[in-house]
């Protein structure tokens, strides 16, 4: 077994400040069906097809007499809520039904749930409420509402199910002889986390309030920008002045993610919550530019964006004898919410938001200078658009850069010291969005060895969330994600507990330490990138000629040369192959057809049917220029990106020069990608030593990503009695809905000065209290 000695340093090193929290963006039903205690799907009947083509004004609800239901607009609740549910039942009672999200409504029995519901009636009516199974077998009381009122009303009823059911349906039964116009039918467990509310569900509270915290950054993600650029568009980018006041005002919107979004969690239940979590709000408000639709504000209209931001801050932090101060207390929160972090733009690339950004930071800095404001470096760890975020947040003083970067657990451990050499004066990094790509256990593991440097370097990163918060497991957008969930199940994943563990033994300051007489560090894959090269397509059709390849090893600099081909859809033509450390493709090619949104790939350095680079030309929206690595199970790294666009019926000229693990590229000539691909190093074991200055307790995070055990001799006295916590599993463990945690987490007191590092292993040893 390797064995080795633990020495502690006297003295302390960085400040750890707020370095771990959570991120919640409103996709994979993270909010409507999910966080957002709502258990009714269209409450308000404004589902369209432009939010999903399968969506209408009924969707989600059933309705036994058609012919004597009606969806109007004549005469609506509000202007931001126009239509309603019209129901004349002339000859028999007409029966509705919501069946909420995934397979059904859950209620627990003896638990209450408030139904709520505005009304308008043509004359004396009468609407019966009910919860059913999916069998229509009852689970409450029938409970009664009559009116006679002609202009809406609110009424409320508070019901108790008598029977548990994962399946339920809410029933709103117009009696016979009744007329009636129904809107924002709603259904809520009384039982809220924290009882706020409109609040959010009580399970998936005390799943993030078990993390503990340090920050909360909402509410996206690619949601704030994606848009049109009017604030009453259906369409438009997220603005925090339509999720504040009475929920039946709040417009609903097309969800970036494709469904519905109701607002219904808006930005005062995201301050809220943060507060119940005893985490800091860092809310990312969109900078006046749409990365994905090229729709830009000009830059002389820009002041109503730059107010928003402003009011924001005032919403947040004013007293009562500001305008939005007041209107936070007229919510019901007089105390301020003390905002001090403000991102402006999610992941941006391209020009026109640096050009508008500076806007935003000037009059931001000249009237709140106590708030830290974070910039934005594109979503992919290096190239153009990392190098122009990190360009502007250094020249107008921004407090932190937000890096963005979803990766193969290979390029975590060749990386484990990208920050190092980071500017501790400069902009800190905050890590907005970040994961290893699968919820594996071998995939936590490696994210944990590396949030180690995130600590290591605390001067130089100072916030950190691993990426999307929650995921609704009937309505996937994206993975991997922290928390899994349906209508009645929470399942943590794997990678859940590894930032909760962080997160509960984060400490204060760093403490400087070594551990000797380990083995030096292990370097994997560090071959030359050689092999099979040729062209993939991806989309769009495209045409190639002119395909040489120089050998630059040779004195006399061999040239081969290639037959002209086309491309379409996916097709794959392999053209050759390479065992040369030094060489250059150079290729001309033409889009004549197929996606616009897309272009093609040049594949080379393929050494199986897994493993291989690719030159992405065109990517995500034909707006990139990468470098992507390919490795086991499909898992990819974007090494580095440049914005690029592909035109159509445009020849370009494109070389790629591959020098040993050194990649470069132009096209018509001016340079683009320029990156060295690491390798893959894995040491013994991963180490950080933290202390926790008020309660003078220390942490040491020891994390093994490999099969061999490791012994570790403790014998300083700040360790003493001490507990050790382990988290163990198998690496290919993965967390699964319905089954319980899959996880191993062991806690021992430590009576000797060794504790032992198990293969695939997070773990921490925790001091004793002074």
């Amino acid at each position: 077994m390797l064995q080795g000695k633990l020495t502690i340093e006297n003295k302390f090193g960085a400040p750890l400040n707020d370095l771990f929290g959570i991120f919640f963006e409103d996709l994979n039903h993270a909010a409507d069906g999910g966080l957002y205690a709502e258990m009714v799907q269209n409450r308000s009947f404004e589902f369209e097809p432009v939010d999903h083509p399968d969506y209408h004004e009924t969707f989600a609800w059933t309705v036994d007499h058609p012919n004597d239901v009606q969806v109007r607009t004549d005469h609506p609740l509000n202007s931001n809520n126009k239509h309603y549910l019209a129901v004349n039942s002339t000859g028999e009672a007409v029966k509705i039904a919501n069946h909420g999200f995934n397979q059904g409504m859950d209620f627990q029995a003896d638990h209450t749930y408030l139904f709520s519901v505005f009304i308008a009636a043509s004359r004396r009516s009468f609407i019966q409420v009910i919860l059913e199974d999916e069998q229509h077998h009852r689970l409450s009381a029938p409970l009664t509402i009559t009116t006679d009122r002609s202009d809406w009303q609110k009424h409320q009823l508070v019901i108790r199910a008598n029977r548990d059911s994962h399946q339920g349906r809410l029933i709103v039964e117009v009696l016979p002889d009744s007329q009636v116009n129904l809107d924002m039918i709603s259904l809520f467990p009384t039982e809220t986390f924290h009882h706020r509310k409109n609040g959010v569900r009580k399970d998936l509270g005390d799943v993030l309030a078990a993390m503990q915290p340090k920050f909360m950054r909402f509410p996206g993600g690619c949601l704030v920008h994606d848009g049109t650029l009017n604030p009453n568009d259906r369409e438009s980018m997220y603005r925090w002045k339509k999720s504040i006041g009475p929920v039946e005002q709040r417009p609903t919107r097309r969800n970036k993610w494709g469904y519905n979004q109701t607002l219904g969690l808006g930005f005062y239940e995201y301050f809220q919550l943060a507060e119940d979590l005893g985490a800091k709000p860092l809310p990312v408000l969109p900078g006046g530019y749409d990365p994905h639709h090229k729709r830009a504000v000009p830059i002389d209209q820009l002041q109503p964006w730059i107010d928003d931001a402003l009011d924001l801050i005032e919403f947040a932090n004013g007293d009562q004898t500001t305008k939005w101060g007041k209107k936070r207390a007229e919510l019901g929160h007089p105390e301020p919410f003390n905002l001090e972090y403000l991102a402006i733009g999610n992941e941006e690339v391209g020009q026109p938001f640096f050009d508008r950004y500076p806007y935003f930071h000037q009059a931001i800095r000249q009237r709140y200078p106590e708030i830290k404001l974070i910039n934005t470096s594109g979503p992919f760890a290096s190239g153009s658009e990392f190098n122009r975020g990190w360009k502007s947040a250094k020249k107008y003083g921004s407090d932190f850069v937000d890096e963005h970067y979803y990766m193969a657990t290979d390029w975590f451990l060749a990386n484990q010291h990208r920050y190092d050499h980071y500017d501790p004066k400069g902009p800190k990094a905050f890590l907005g969005e970040y994961a290893s790509k699968e919820n594996k256990w071998i995939n936590a593991v490696v994210e944990a060895s590396y949030m180690l440097g995130l600590e290591r370097n605390a001067d130089k990163v100072g916030l950190a969330c691993y990426a999307p918060l929650f995921c609704n497991v009937d309505y996937p957008n994206w993975t991997p994600d922290l928390i899994f969930f349906n209508q009645y199940q929470v399942s943590p994943s794997v990678n859940y507990y590894v930032q909760q563990l962080f997160m509960n033994y984060q400490g204060t300051r760093n403490v400087p330490h070594s551990i000797d007489g380990l083995p030096t560090p292990t370097v994997k894959d560090a071959q030359p990138i050689i092999g099979q090269f040729g062209f993939e397509g991806d989309l769009a059709d495209v045409t190639y000629q002119n395909v040489t390849f120089i050998d630059h090893e040779t004195n006399q600099q061999q040239q081969f040369k290639f037959k002209n081909g086309r491309l379409a859809e996916r097709a794959r033509h392999m053209l050759g192959k390479t065992s040369s450390q030094n060489y250059s493709l150079t290729f001309d090619a033409t889009r004549t057809g197929g996606r616009v949104d897309k272009g093609f790939h040049l594949i080379f350095g393929q050494t199986t049917d897994e493993k291989y680079f690719m030159w992405v030309l065109g990517g995500w929206e034909n707006q990139d220029s990468i470098i992507k690595q390919r490795g086991r199970n499909h898992t990819e790294s974007d090494w580095n990106q440049c914005q690029w666009t592909m035109k159509s019926n445009h020849q370009y000229h494109f070389e790629i020069h591959v020098n040993h693990r050194h990649v470069a590229t132009s096209i018509d000539g001016q340079p683009f990608n320029d990156i060295e691909i690491k390798p893959t190093v894995v040491q013994p074991l991963y180490s950080n030593l933290t202390v926790d200055e008020k309660t003078k307790r220390y942490y040491l995070k020891l994390v093994n990503v490999t099969d061999q055990p490791v012994s570790i001799q403790t014998t300083d006295s700040k360790f003493q009695n001490g507990r050790f916590r382990e988290l163990l599993a198998q690496p290919g463990t993965e967390n699964q809905i319905g089954q319980s945690n899959k996880l191993k987490i062991k806690e021992t007191q430590i009576a000797t000065g060794t504790v032992t590092v198990q293969p695939y292993s997070v773990n921490v040893l925790i001091g004793k209290q002074n």
